[in-house]
C-alpha cells in the first residue's frame, strides 16, 4: 500500500460551541486524488485549513510527509491551496499572478520565467501571460489559480471547492481537466466538495464527513454501492428505507419481515442477527416496475400505486405508494424498466428488486428500527 503523505490522528477543532472536528482521523496516500465530501458544516474546509497551517487543532496530531506539522508554519509546509473564488491579484497580469510566489522566494528571473511558462502550458493557458484577470473567463481564472499553486511544486495540493463558482457546463469540463492534470502530475490532491457526483467522477477515494466525524472512506464505487451507514446511504441518494426484523438466516441470505407482514430478502448480513430490528435500504435505480407480476416471482415483491410519474430528461422517476401508506421511489433510464407497458400516474404496479441490491443496517440504539 502507498505510504501516507498526510495523516490526521484524533484531531479535534472547535469554534466556540461549534464542534468542527471531533477526534477525526484520516490518512491520505501519496499521489492519490482524495475528496472530502459532506454537507455544509461537516468539517471539510476545517481539515484543509489545519493541513495548510491556517488553523491549529485543540487536540490530536497532524503529520505531513512524516513530519509533525505542529512545529511547521504554513510557509514551511510543502502544500498549497486553491480557493473557490480564485483570489487572483486584479492589478497583476496572468504571468505576474503565477510568478508571485516564486518571486517571494527570490528565485532567479530566468528560473521564474521558465517555470511560469511551463505551468501555463500545463493548464492550457499559453499566450495569455499579459492579460489581466478581468479579461479572462471563469474557467481561465480557475486555471490561473491552479497554475499559481502548482508552480511552487507542492507535494500536496489542497482544493477548497475550486469549481463552485463555475456554471454547470464549465464545471463538468473542469472536473475532467482537473482529473487529467492530477494524472499527469502525480502529486497528491485533497479536494473539498459537497457535490456527490463531482466526488464520484474525480476521486481515487472519497472520505464522507458528517458533523466533524468520518462516516466512511473508500472508492467512489464503495461509497455509492455499499454505503456503510444509513446516513451515508441517504446522503448518496438512497431514497427507499424499510423497517424490518430479521426472522431467519438461511444459507447465504437473510429473511426479513416488515411491521405490515411483508417478507423481504437480502444477502446474508453479519451485522444483523436473527430476531434483530434493522433497516433495509434500496437505491431508486434498483427498483423494477410492471403492471403484471413477473415470472418467476422475485424474492422481493411489493404491490402499490403510482402517485407521481415525472419525466427528467434522461430518466423517469416514479413514486409508488404501498398499501401501508409507505412511499417508494423508482428511477430508470427512459422507462427501461417498463418496456412494452404503459405506466402512468394512478397505475397499479408490482415493485421488485434483487436481494443483492438490498442494503442492510442494524437498528438504531434503543431496539427500534433505524428510521422508524
Amino acid at each position: 500500500m502507498t505510504e501516507p503523505i498526510v495523516e490526521l490522528h484524533g484531531v479535534s477543532k472547535r469554534y466556540g460551541e461549534h464542534v468542527a472536528l471531533d477526534s477525526f482521523s484520516l490518512e491520505v496516500r501519496r499521489g492519490e486524488f482524495l475528496t472530502l465530501l459532506g454537507p455544509s458544516g461537516s468539517g471539510k474546509t476545517t481539515i484543509l485549513r489545519l493541513v495548510a497551517g491556517f488553523e491549529e487543532p485543540q487536540a490530536g496530531e497532524i503529520f505531513i510527509e512524516g513530519k509533525d506539522a505542529a512545529s511547521l508554519p504554513p510557509y514551511r509546509r510543502n502544500v498549497n491551496t486553491v480557493f473557490q473564488h480564485f483570489a487572483l491579484f486584479p492589478h497583476l497580469s496572468v504571468f505576474q499572478n503565477v510568478a508571485f510566489g516564486l518571486e517571494q522566494k527570490k528565485l532567479p528571473r530566468d528560473e521564474v520565467r521558465r517555470r511560469v511558462r511551463t505551468v501555463l502550458e500545463l493548464v492550457e493557458l499559453p499566450r495569455k501571460e499579459d492579460r489581466s484577470p478581468n479579461q479572462l473567463s471563469g474557467g481561465e481564472k480557475q486555471r490561473v489559480a491552479l497554475a499559481r499553486a502548482l508552480v511552487l511544486e507542492p507535494a500536496v495540493l489542497l482544493l477548497d471547492e475550486p469549481l463552485g463558482a463555475l456554471d454547470q457546463k464549465l464545471r463538468k469540463q473542469m472536473q475532467v481537466e482537473l482529473k487529467r492534470l492530477h494524472e499527469r502530475l502525480g502529486i497528491t490532491f485533497i479536494f473539498v466538495t459537497h457535490d456527490q457526483e463531482e466526488a464520484l467522477v474525480m476521486s481515487d477515494r472519497v472520505a464522507v464527513l458528517n458533523r466533524g466525524r468520518l462516516e466512511q472512506v473508500g472508492t467512489g464505487e464503495d461509497i455509492y454501492e455499499r454505503p456503510s451507514t444509513c446516513w451515508v446511504a441517504e446522503f448518496m441518494g438512497v431514497e427507499n428505507f424499510l423497517d424490518a426484523t430479521c426472522v431467519a438466516r438461511e444459507g447465504s441470505a437473510s429473511r426479513f419481515e416488515t411491521p405490515a407482514g411483508q417478507t423481504l430478502w437480502a444477502d446474508l448480513s453479519a451485522e444483523v442477527a436473527e430476531g434483530a430490528h434493522a433497516t433495509l435500504a434500496v437505491r431508486p435505480e434498483a427498483l423494477r416496475l410492471s403492471v403484471a407480476p413477473p415470472h418467476p416471482p422475485p424474492t422481493n415483491l411489493l404491490m402499490g400505486e403510482v402517485v407521481e410519474a415525472i419525466y427528467e430528461g434522461g430518466t423517469r422517476r416514479w413514486v409508488i405508494q404501498l398499501s401501508t401508506g409507505k412511499h417508494l421511489v423508482a428511477r430508470d433510464s427512459n422507462s427501461a424498466a417498463t418496456a412494452g407497458e404503459r405506466i402512468t400516474r394512478g397505475s397499479s404496479v408490482c415493485v421488485w428488486w434483487e436481494q443483492a441490491r438490498s442494503l442492510v443496517y442494524p437498528a438504531a440504539a434503543g431496539g427500534e428500527p433505524a428510521n422508524a
